[in-house]
């Protein structure tokens, strides 16, 4: 609801002049990264801390903008203080602490090792898009899983004589068919609270369009991927107790639980899991548990950066802008569509970043949403199908280059990148789903109430 809420009758006349500061920040982080990346600094594109670019890009408005200077401050405290903004921060503070107290309670080797037990030699490559799926949705992050399991990946490919770009690729798709689906990663945050939809509903719309271009990358990865000879695969003992607190939140996040109860519940049966590991120490978990709260530092300075930004562009009619001279095109619900999936790809590729695309094009998308009735829950799935997909296709993508780091010179992103079956497979689902309409929900949104038709029902009761 970041757009729906910004005041409609206060709003000036379109202005292209007034995405300036946007388009600062988009210079400075990709510049950095391109002038980075020419002098050899591993990670170009990650070295900017975002945040700091998007301060840039708000002083930069400070100074354009012609209303008086407290005027121009409660704008921009308005739009950091939104509802929506404020829920996704703490939502990332609660996801992150969940995230390393489950890891620090044994659950990732846990995952991985329930995983590689159930996987036949024969299926190498399609298994480690299945474990990597799994254990990225299970912990909400697809850097992290391509960190946890590139040495293990490179391992098995070695010992079974399979074509390590390939498998390296199952990995990166497995890993980002999971940060798609999970209720907890930042991209799904992202892109539900700025649409103002729930987790479960993205969660279904998602599948629709993800679990087809899944299926088809699973017999791919079968059927070109098979090792030249049998080989056996190490396996740590199956600690289902360390899995079950994954499976709490994903469970009751998809039965419709408050996202905040999930969460916290997450925390705390991960927290006496360890607590029993450790003899009860209090004050390690309570460091834990802040340690992941700090890890979600970047997001959340950076959410409520733009948050406070992007209320300040559209007073100044910048979202007006982009619907009226960039958007041209967009003139019925299926363009309006694929203006959010435009949008947010060509933002992901100029930044490498997909939840910052998504923090920034959410608004848009929203407004979008609004004026050409797409339904919210499609354009949450849309924004973070496409955020997904940029990062698929550039070679300076953080989840491509930790991955080729791992190999110690032997691969490049670019040898990585033909295999990325999925990705390519995802937009080809996406794009038909714009306009064979398979991917519909039976629950019709209510435009006027921002909620679905049966919530609205509910509430009348």
């Amino acid at each position: 609801m970041i757009g729906a809420k910004m005041e409609e009758n206060n709003r000036k006349k379109s202005s292209g002049y007034a995405l300036i500061p946007f388009l600062v920040f988009v210079v400075i982080y990709f510049s950095t990264g391109i002038i980075l990346q020419n002098q050899g600094v591993e990670m170009a594109f990650y070295q900017m801390p975002a945040p700091v670019a998007a301060f840039v890009a708000v002083i930069v408005a400070f100074v354009m903008f012609k209303d008086d200077l407290n005027t121009k401050f409660a704008n921009f405290i308005a739009g950091c203080g939104n509802e929506d903004i404020i829920s996704m921060c703490l939502i990332y503070l609660l996801a992150g602490a969940f995230s390393a107290v489950a890891e620090a309670s044994g659950g990732r080797d846990a995952v991985v090792n329930l995983g590689l037990k159930f996987i036949p030699p024969s299926l190498i490559i399609a298994g480690i898009f299945v474990i990597a799926g799994f254990m990225a949705t299970a912990t909400g992050t697809s850097v992290g899983t391509v960190s946890s399991l590139t040495t293990v990946t490179i391992g098995l490919a070695q010992g079974a004589g399979l074509n390590i770009a390939m498998s390296l690729a199952a990995l990166v798709s497995g890993s980002m068919f999971g940060d798609n689906l999970s209720i907890i990663s930042d991209t799904t945050i992202a892109s539900t609270k700025t649409q103002n939809v729930s987790m479960k509903d993205k969660f279904r719309m998602n599948m629709k369009i993800a679990l087809p271009a899944a299926i088809i990358a699973i017999i791919l990865f079968i059927v070109l991927g098979r090792p030249d000879s049998a080989v056996d695969i190490p396996t740590g003992p199956v600690e289902i107790i360390k899995v079950l607190p994954y499976l709490l939140v994903l469970i009751t996040a998809l039965i419709g639980i408050n996202v905040f109860v999930v969460l916290t519940s997450g925390i705390l049966f991960s927290g006496i899991i360890m607590l029993f590991q450790n003899g009860f120490d209090l004050l390690g978990l309570s460091k834990l548990v802040y340690e992941g709260f700090t890890s979600m530092t970047e997001i959340f300075l950076l959410s409520m950066m733009i948050g406070g930004l992007s209320y300040m562009v559209n007073k100044e009619g910048g979202l007006d802008f982009i619907n009226d001279k960039i958007l041209s095109f967009v003139k019925s619900k299926k363009s309006a569509e694929i203006g959010i999936c435009l949008i947010v790809f060509l933002m992901d590729i100029s930044i490498a970043n997909n939840t910052v695309s998504i923090v920034i094009a959410g608004p848009i998308a929203k407004r979008l949403s609004n004026d050409y009735k797409v339904d919210p829950r499609r354009a949450a799935s849309l924004l973070d199908i496409f955020a997904c997909v940029g990062q698929g296709l550039i070679p300076y993508g953080i989840q491509l280059l930790v991955a080729a780091k791992f190999t110690e010179g032997l691969l490049a992103p670019v040898d990585i990148m033909p295999y990325l079956f999925y990705q390519y497979l995802l937009a080809a689902f996406a794009i038909l789903s714009i306009f064979v309409r398979y991917a519909e929900s039976k629950d019709p949104w209510n435009y006027e109430h921002d909620m679905p038709e049966s919530q609205v029902l509910e509430l009348a009761k």
